[in-house]
Formats: structure tokens, C-alpha cells, sequence
């Protein structure tokens, strides 16, 4: 069994790698214009609808709110999985910017399209998450939603509990902007793809889109509140499918 799910890992893999970089011409002319960037974007998302079928995992969404692709939105999901980025491409239809780890600029090609297209953050340097918060908060007010991990990378020491404490920033710019925060969970991605395992298991995967949390008429002072009710309506999604 041990061998078999080895080769299905080195064939997902195979696959991962080479879709990205037969569509990386394009990726690289579309992010040569800010006015292009948006292609880009959805490029991504055709490489999701070649790649998880190839590999023969179905993506399962249950969409209790339905996002408008006209509308801005600041998503917020658990980490749980390196799996996490890739399927988020084909859970959300809209044109958001991730904001992510900057190690990940040091991944060849796929560090390119990523420095790019999304906001990259070092969490030890303060100059960078001012950079970062103030990239966001451009992107949003440009028409451009945001997708970010609140517990700051994969923590957990206890899948499929939520790292606590959750980071200020994606619900410090929800209020400063009054945009809903639309909380997301990944219900199974950490069995797909442990974190810390050279492995994948082939299921289906899981995902729910929940109602938006509204911020309208929030201040800073209703930070930890707010993040009290993403923290609610995740970990219950997460314990129920338990």
C-alpha cells in the first residue's frame, strides 16, 4: 500500500509540475501589465480544472453563501495543507490576491507568478507587514478581493483544531474597509496532504463557503470579536465533519 501510494504521489507531483510549467509563458506575459494580471489569475484556475481531475480528486464545495464575482470580499479559510492554495483556486471564483509566507517567492517559476500576482509576507519583519497590510487594503479598495490564512501558516498541533491565537490582519482590514469577511472551511485537505508528509491520498475534497460576516459599522475595538465568530463558524464546520 506504502509503494503504491509513493508512485500515486510522484504522479500527482509529475503532473503538478508540468502543467505549471507549460502554461508559465503565459502566466509570465500576463503578469507583464497590472492591466493583465487578472488573466493570470484565472490561468491559475484553468490549471486547477486540468489538474485535479488528472489526478483523480474531485473537489466537493458546499456553497451556503454564494459570492457575487462583482462584489469584494476578504476570505478567510484554515491551513491546514500545502493543498490549501491550489484548491482555493477552484473553491472561489472570484479575482482575489492571496496574501501568503514570502518564503514562498524562493519556489522556482511558481515563486515568480506568486511575488507577482499576490502579497507576500514576513511575519518577523514589521516593515513587511505594514507593506503588506497596506498592499492589501489597495487591493480591496481597488475592487479586488483578498484571501488570507488568519492562523498565519500551518500551526496546529491538533488537526483539525485551528491555531490559536488567530492574526489581527485579514479582520483589521475587513473593518477598516466595512467588507464582509467570508469564512471558509477546508474540511478535509489535511488528509489529502499531511503537512510534514512526502504523500498524497487520493478522496474527495471537501470545502463550505459560509454566510459573510458583516463588518459594517465595526471599529478596531471589535477585532477580537470578530475574530471569535470566524473562530466559531469554522472549528464548528471542522468538529462536525468529524
Amino acid at each position: 500500500m506504502r509503494i503504491l501510494t509513493f508512485i500515486y504521489t510522484i504522479w500527482a507531483a509529475f503532473w503538478f509540475i508540468f502543467l505549471f510549467v507549460l502554461l508559465f509563458p503565459l502566466f509570465w506575459l500576463f503578469l507583464q501589465k497590472s492591466e493583465w494580471k487578472h488573466k493570470a489569475h484565472y490561468l491559475n484556475r484553468l490549471w486547477g480544472k486540468i489538474f485535479f481531475p488528472i489526478i483523480g480528486i474531485r473537489i466537493k464545495t458546499q456553497y451556503d453563501f454564494q459570492p457575487d464575482i462583482n462584489k469584494t470580499y476578504v476570505f478567510c479559510a484554515n491551513h491546514f495543507s500545502y493543498l490549501d492554495i491550489a484548491s482555493m483556486g477552484m473553491i472561489i471564483e472570484n479575482y482575489y490576491a492571496f496574501v501568503g509566507k514570502a518564503s514562498l517567492k524562493g519556489i522556482p517559476l511558481f515563486g515568480y507568478m506568486f511575488a507577482k500576482l499576490h502579497i507576500q509576507v514576513d511575519r518577523s519583519d514589521k516593515n513587511s507587514r505594514v507593506t503588506s497590510m497596506t498592499r492589501s487594503i489597495k487591493a480591496l479598495q481597488s475592487g479586488r478581493s483578498v484571501m488570507i490564512f488568519p492562523e498565519g501558516g500551518i500551526w496546529s498541533k491538533e488537526f483539525p483544531k485551528l491555531s490559536l491565537p488567530l492574526k489581527d490582519g485579514g479582520f483589521a482590514m475587513a473593518i477598516q474597509q466595512q467588507l464582509p469577511i467570508v469564512p471558509i472551511s477546508l474540511l478535509n485537505n489535511y488528509k489529502i496532504m499531511p503537512e510534514g508528509h512526502f504523500a498524497i491520498y487520493p478522496q474527495i475534497l471537501r470545502a463550505i463557503v459560509h454566510q459573510p460576516i458583516q463588518t459594517k459599522g465595526m471599529t478596531t475595538d471589535d477585532i477580537e470579536n470578530l475574530k471569535m465568530k470566524f473562530y466559531e463558524v469554522v472549528q464548528g464546520a471542522l468538529d462536525s465533519f468529524e
